[in-house]
């Protein structure tokens, strides 16, 4: 598959563009950096992996980074072409933030430096999560299965984030947000860190749905077994 085309940039007008200091240096490395290495950038791309995101959610996934900040990294991010806005036809009408395809092809980048980042000495125990890093683990760390009649799709609701998550085969298939993601053979409601204690296999599923913590419809066998397909870490 061909790669999405690059921006024809330079280290010096990705610099003079966005209006921040820029390393100036004829490195592949540096390059990249000037473009996606400003504190939130990457994780402002993050947030974006799993589908588009209006700046609102924008700011409700990323609590610790300001308003300005935000709106800043967002034009820095589009000036580069890694990302682009959209407005949604009516009746929403509302402007979204979603990665071009070059913008996409980040994905190896971070799948490297989620490895690298947990095998850190001092990885942080305590600290905030969103909604899609619990769904870009379930992703990430998904074992496929042997068993071929395994076919189910879910529908999983954390908050404001709607998410479809397809296994098809045993194999790990579709894993995106939407607000309509359609019918469903498993439904999962509840918060988003009680999810990920569930994946984390810090709690059993079944005390979670005894306690009232998550809500689980429809085939509960296929979210136990989706839960199993994902081993301890």
């Amino acid at each position: 598959m061909e790669s999405a085309k690059i921006p024809e940039e330079t280290s010096e007008n990705i610099g003079e563009k966005a209006g921040r200091r820029t390393y100036g240096q004829a490195c592949p490395i540096a390059h990249a950096l000037d473009m996606v290495g400003e504190r939130w950038a990457l994780l402002v791309v993050r947030e974006l992996r799993l589908g588009p995101r209006r700046y609102a959610d924008l700011q409700a996934a990323l609590p610790g980074l300001g308003p300005s900040v935000l709106a800043q990294r967002l034009r820095d991010l589009e000036a580069v072409g890694v990302l682009r806005r959209r407005t949604l036809p009516p009746p929403a009408a509302s402007r979204t933030y979603e990665l071009t395809e070059w913008g996409a092809e980040l994905e190896p980048v971070f799948a490297a430096l989620r490895t690298w980042g947990m095998r850190s000495p001092v990885v942080p125990l305590t600290g905030g999560i969103s909604a899609d890093t619990v769904l870009l683990g379930l992703r990430a760390f998904f074992v496929p299965q042997p068993d071929a009649s395994w076919t189910a799709t879910y529908r999983i609701a954390l908050g404001r984030d709607v998410y479809r998550v397809e296994v098809v085969d045993g194999e790990l298939g579709t894993v995106a947000r939407g607000q309509d993601p359609g019918p469903a053979d498993a439904y999962i409601e509840g918060d988003h860190l009680m999810l990920q204690s569930v994946l984390s296999h810090e709690r059993t599923l079944a005390s979670a749905i005894d306690d009232g913590d998550l809500t689980v419809t429809g085939d509960v066998e296929a979210v136990r077994r989706l839960v199993d397909a994902v081993p301890p870490r």
